[in-house]
């Protein structure tokens, strides 16, 4: 059958209507008209495969990557860039407007929306080495990654030296592009890096939470601040993108203020806003981050303390004296119990950023009688992905 993809859903597929039934078409975007066939029918929505391109949408562009008809990672690579930026924009907006926010959000694009990734996660099957096309455990094998690092992309070719027959290999590189591989296998595995030391500057090798050489740590320099990060360790994806992120929280701390960093990973958020004059405290989760968020107060001299343990068990147990919150949760938002806290207190600003719309809305929602929503940002955090990263900052009514 013929349709035409009228829009895009929060995956980045297209959407197309037949006899009024909502059916999701992958690798379309809107106003492309195709051929397909139906894969599987539902109820309430049907999901359709192209068979034919008959007409090509105004914003088609040929994807670049060579793995892009198999590999369901970068959705949006067939869209021109600007288009991916108002797809992203029109997605958050529509979210916000649900909950009768209605905001034109400041865009921030991504300088370079290739190459930017300075982490991947690789799956290895049956010695194969690839991604796992998502939602299921079919295996794309691929020798490069058209937006993770030059550095990274480097040894992609190679990782076949560690001799892994199943298991993940992740792979983190920092500005100057020193490589952490970390390595998860039920496999004992026994490897030589001789050739691999002579593509690229190996930093460390971490299998199975043990260091095997160098070093389990990374260290950035952004803004004049050192950074140390552990293996397993949070950091922001996209150096250039986070650089901005980072601006925009300094613009919205002020100085001599108390800041409550919640989820706060090896302290990033926490030493801007301690930069600027704040004093501040931080909870985390992971271990490792938490001392290097410790150490990162140290070396870079200023004055944030951590706590370590969960932001739900935590909060309860100390004295609330800040007057803002700056809160960067996983992809769940924030627990019930953080939210009636924060309601309790009401703090005069909170800053809240997100990689999940959804659960930022959710959290939205829940604040919205108590704060107004004063500024909003959308980053390109995730170029070429459906993923959007936001920045809200809430100011107490």
């Amino acid at each position: 059958m013929q349709v035409e993809i009228k829009k895009l859903d929060n995956l980045g597929q297209g959407i197309a209507y037949v006899n009024d039934l909502i059916t999701f078409v992958p690798k379309t975007i809107p106003g492309d008209i195709v051929e397909i066939k139906i894969v599987k029918k539902k109820k309430k929505y049907q999901n359709g495969q192209v068979i034919k391109y008959i007409k090509r949408g105004n914003s088609f562009v040929q994807a670049k990557c060579p793995y892009y008809a198999l590999c369901g990672g970068c959705a949006l690579q067939n869209l021109s860039y600007e288009a991916t930026l108002q797809y992203k924009k029109n997605k958050l907006k529509d979210l916000l407007a649900h909950i009768n926010i209605n905001v034109e959000p400041t865009l921030i694009a991504n300088d370079n929306p290739y190459n930017y990734r300075n982490k991947i996660k690789l799956q290895v099957v049956n010695k194969e080495i690839g991604f796992y096309f998502p939602l299921t455990h079919n295996l794309v094998k691929i020798t490069s990654c058209d937006i993770a690092s030059p550095a990274i992309n480097r040894v992609i070719p190679n990782l076949k030296e560690f001799n892994i027959t199943n298991g993940e290999i992740i792979i983190r590189s920092n500005p100057n592009d020193e490589l952490l591989i970390i390595i998860n296998s039920s496999e004992e595995i026994q490897f030589s890096s001789s050739k691999l030391r002579e593509i690229a500057k190996i930093a460390g090798i971490v299998v199975n939470g043990e260091v095997k050489e160098g070093d389990s740590h990374l260290i950035a320099l952004f803004n004049h601040l050192i950074f140390k990060y552990s293996y397993d360790s949070f950091f922001q994806v996209n150096f250039g993108v986070a650089q901005k992120m980072w601006e925009l929280l300094n613009e919205n701390i002020e100085a001599k203020s108390k800041v409550l960093d919640l989820y706060c990973g090896v302290g990033t958020l926490s030493l801007v806003a301690a930069s600027k004059g704040a004093k501040v405290v931080g909870i985390e989760n992971v271990l490792n981050a938490t001392v290097n968020a410790t150490f990162n107060a140290k070396i870079n001299k200023l004055n944030a303390k951590f706590l370590y343990g969960k932001v739900e068990d935590i909060l309860p147990k100390i004295p609330f004296d800040y007057d803002t919150v700056i809160i960067d949760p996983p992809r769940s938002g924030l627990a019930k119990s953080t939210l009636d806290i924060l309601k309790k207190y009401l703090v005069k600003k909170i800053i809240y950023i997100s990689c999940n719309p959804d659960t930022l809305v959710r959290d939205l929602d829940s604040f919205k009688n108590y704060y107004q929503l004063e500024k909003s940002y959308l980053l390109d955090m995730f170029s070429y992905t459906y993923h959007v990263e936001c920045v809200c900052v809430l100011k107490l009514r």
